[in-house]
This record gives C-alpha cells, sequence and structure tokens, in this order.
C-alpha cells in the first residue's frame, strides 16, 4: 500500500476511469479518426515546424493539441493494433511489424473500435493503410468495417497492392495519387452517411517511405519532398473537415488526428532523443489534435478570447477505444483495457485523469515504465535502431542501473536523476513486477531472460528478437 501511495503521490495510480454522460444528452456522435503514418512529434507548425499546415493548425486552434500523447509502440503493426482495441499489441498477438507473407493478424478475439460501435447502428469504413494481417479474416471487413479501401500494408513492401473490401484494384501501387485517393474515397463515405452516425478510420500511408506526391504537391512546402508529403496531408484533413461542415455533420463529430509512431528515417522528432523503432520519446511521442464543437472548448474563441490551452497532462492511443466508448455510449468490451477514458481531458472537465503504468515495449520487452513525470528505463537494445546489428545479433540487454527522467522538466531524456530519486525507481520497479504476471507468457519469459542474462556478456544466448 505505501508503493502505491508514492505512485499515486508522483502522479499516476493503477485506477482507471471512465467518464460517463457526455453521450447521453445528444445524438451518438461521429467519429473521425485520422491517423498519419511515421509523422514526428516536430513535423507540424503548430508542433513548431516550418513546413506549413493550416488544417492541423486550425483544427487545433477549433479545439485541442496535447503536448504529451503516445503510440503505444514505436513500431507499425502494433501501435495500430493498440489504436483500434485500446490494449497493447503484445496482448492482441501482434507484438511486431507483420510482413505480406505473416499468415497471423490482429487477434480475432479482440474487439476493434468498430466492433465496438456497430452494435449501435454505426456505419463504418476504414481508408487506408490496415497492416493489421493480410489474410481476409484479418482484413478490415471481417473486423468490423462495412468497406475498405487502401493498402494492407506498408508502401515499401512488395508486392504493393491496393485493395477495395478483399479485392485487389491495382498492382503496383500509383503512389503519387494515393493520399489524393484516399480523400476522395472518405469524403464521399461522409457524403454518402445518410442519417446514421459514423465511423471514419483513415490510416494515411504518408509520410513512411518512399515518399510521394501528387503533382499539384511537388515543390510546394519548399522544405523537400517530405515536406511536400506532410501538407498533402494536411490538405486532405481540410478536405474531410470540409466535407463534414457542408453535410452538416460537422457539429456532430468528434475528429482526431494523430501518428502510429515516431519518424523513420526522415521527419523530425523535434527536441526529443530517438527516433522510430527506439523507446526513447522520441519514437513514440506523437502529434494529438481533437475538435468536437460545443462539447471540446476551442483554444481561441470566436471572439479572440484565449480558451482551452494546450493539454499537458499524459495520454495515448490506448486510450482511444475507450474515449470514444465514452462519447457515443457504447458498452466496453468485456477483456483488459489498457487506455482509459480521456473524455473528461477534452471537454475541460477535469485537469487530469487516473491511469495504471504506461508501459513502452519493443516486440515482446518491456523497456521502460512511465509514472506520473517519471519514465523509467529498465532495458535497451544492444545496438541502436537502424544501424549495422552487432555480429552476435540484436539482443534485449537490462540496464545494470535503471536510468529516471522526469519527462515533465526534461523531455530529451538527458539527465538521469535516478541517483536522486532512488524511491521513485523501487515503486515503479514494483510497480512493474505486479503488473507483468497479467501479460503473456512471451513478455514475462522476455523479462526474465533479459534480467537473468549474466553482465558483462557478449552472447546473445537465446534472446527473443526485439520485433
Amino acid at each position: 500500500m505505501k508503493r502505491r501511495a508514492f505512485i499515486q503521490k508522483t502522479g499516476a495510480t493503477l485506477l482507471g476511469a471512465r467518464f460517463s454522460g457526455r453521450a447521453s444528452s445528444r445524438t451518438p456522435p461521429n467519429i473521425v479518426l485520422i491517423l498519419a503514418d511515421d509523422l514526428g512529434y516536430g513535423d507540424l507548425s503548430c508542433y513548431g515546424s516550418k513546413i506549413a499546415t493550416p488544417r492541423l493548425d486550425r483544427m487545433a486552434r477549433e479545439g485541442v493539441l496535447f503536448t504529451q500523447f503516445y503510440s503505444a509502440s514505436p513500431v507499425c503493426s502494433p501501435a495500430r493494433a493498440a489504436v483500434l482495441t485500446g490494449r497493447y499489441g503484445v496482448r492482441c498477438g501482434v507484438p511486431g511489424v507483420l510482413t505480406p507473407t505473416d499468415t497471423g493478424g490482429l487477434s480475432e478475439n479482440e474487439t476493434t473500435i468498430a466492433q465496438m460501435l456497430k452494435p449501435l447502428g454505426y456505419r463504418t469504413m476504414c481508408v487506408g493503410k490496415w497492416h493489421l494481417g493480410r489474410p481476409a479474416k484479418y482484413l478490415p471487413t471481417s473486423r468490423g468495417f462495412d468497406e475498405y479501401y487502401g493498402i494492407p500494408y506498408s508502401n515499401d513492401m512488395d508486392p504493393s497492392i491496393l485493395m477495395h473490401n478483399t479485392d485487389i484494384i491495382e498492382s503496383p501501387v500509383n503512389q503519387k495519387t494515393l493520399t489524393r485517393r484516399y480523400t476522395e474515397q472518405a469524403v464521399s463515405f461522409i457524403r454518402n452517411a445518410g442519417d446514421s452516425p459514423f465511423l471514419l478510420y483513415m490510416p494515411h500511408t504518408a509520410p513512411h517511405i518512399p515518399l510521394a506526391a501528387s503533382p499539384d504537391f511537388v515543390g510546394k512546402s519548399k522544405m523537400g519532398l517530405y515536406g511536400d508529403v506532410v501538407q498533402e496531408m494536411d490538405w486532405s484533413v481540410g478536405q474531410v473537415l470540409d466535407a463534414l461542415t457542408a453535410t452538416g455533420a460537422d457539429q456532430n463529430t468528434l475528429v482526431m488526428f494523430t501518428s502510429d509512431n515516431g519518424p523513420w528515417f526522415q521527419g523530425s522528432p523535434g527536441r526529443l532523443r530517438g527516433r522510430k523503432g527506439e523507446t526513447f520519446e522520441g519514437g513514440m511521442r506523437e502529434p494529438f489534435i481533437a475538435r468536437f464543437p460545443g462539447v471540446i472548448p476551442s483554444v481561441v474563441s470566436s471572439r479572440g478570447a484565449r480558451g482551452q490551452k494546450p493539454i499537458d497532462e499524459m495520454a495515448s492511443t490506448l486510450d482511444l477505444l475507450p474515449t470514444i466508448a465514452g462519447f457515443t455510449g457504447a458498452p466496453l468490451p468485456a477483456t483488459t483495457l489498457d487506455g482509459v477514458d480521456m473524455g473528461p481531458l477534452l471537454t475541460g472537465s477535469a485537469s487530469r485523469v487516473d491511469r495504471p503504468l504506461f508501459l513502452y515495449f519493443s516486440g515482446w520487452n518491456l523497456q521502460c515504465a512511465r509514472s506520473g513525470p517519471w519514465k523509467l528505463h529498465l532495458s535497451r537494445h544492444n545496438a541502436p535502431a537502424y544501424t549495422p546489428e552487432p555480429k552476435v545479433g540484436l539482443f534485449n540487454l537490462r540496464l545494470v542501473n535503471p536510468e529516471l527522467y522526469n519527462i515533465d522538466s526534461d523531455p530529451e531524456e538527458a539527465e538521469d536523476v535516478s541517483g536522486q530519486n532512488p524511491d521513485i525507481v523501487a515503486a515503479i520497479k514494483a510497480e512493474v513486477a505486479m503488473m507483468l504476471p497479467g501479460f503473456p507468457s512471451q513478455v514475462q519469459s522476455a523479462w526474465r531472460d533479459t534480467q537473468n542474462r549474466p553482465v558483462g556478456t557478449t552472447e546473445p544466448g537465446n534472446w527473443p528478437s526485439p520485433i
């Protein structure tokens, strides 16, 4: 109990809370969830980038912007599993990146946001990159979506295919027009939604490499092809918002925008340490913008007065499903959720919500844990991501001296303060030990292997792959 009280005192608790009652006074809201691919924390102008993103900036002014919002994984497939289920990828059968030849995918026992909303009469569509399994039983049309238009995995994987529902309609894909075609599909879906509430899940291919932009955007940003691609995605967001206004759906639609993980070889993590594939902040902290007229207070009112400030409270993609459930009144899935309802943060009715430790996984390996402002690094790969692997191969190493960072004051993870805060280190480690038995056996096995590996040895032994 003392450990738990200490964790609460430092800003986090074991208890999750679900904010209720938001859906009772209005018709079920439409949900639009837009997900970028490999977009960095520092890639939007409202987050400090020199790339002009006027429509996302306006969306942030009319809604709210988070400064500490996280993906649940530093790589694609497990990040997307978390978006759709509110559960870590390691719980969903998706610990790492899926390939076109993989026969598995998001566990059929999982409930997606679309499957949660279908019993409420929602029309549902997925437009964009899926990457949660290529076999038909794992595709969006088997996971609660009425219609699917997009690529089933990353745009750098072969064979390059574009699908409509379960049919391949183009191969190889003309990636230069992909964002434009995604946008046309999304706008058409909104215009044809009728009187039914709808869910539009729009996971963009951009700005994952290889980069490609339509002729209207090539050279437009003056920031290279990467800037052009980001600007075209910003244009796409604007087209979706305009379609909501034109159809009269705008005032009853929650629109959210974020990314699956940090930037790869291009893009900017801002001032943060690390990139895609790493559990440093740059690999997992993402932009997050939400807009819901009349429900989410705008940053700037119609009279120009300052309204809701950017939210500094931590939140994550794990929170999306329970938050959508709170807004729509949908019953939560019966499985253990790792996210919490962040609706009170969005509406301004609370300045914080209670949440369990936030865990940073790389493959099956638990590498870090976050409690309030405190982030404890427990293990790390023996080589940085995207560098030549050592001759002995890539495996996970425990940190003999775990590193503690105060993320509120040190988002760069530059100053290890574990020596000054041994009680916090001990409390977080104890909380991790309490949580681990609730995770799949592969997580527990990877943890034991990492912890038991003799210090100073160079042979990997039978260590689990991080991907």
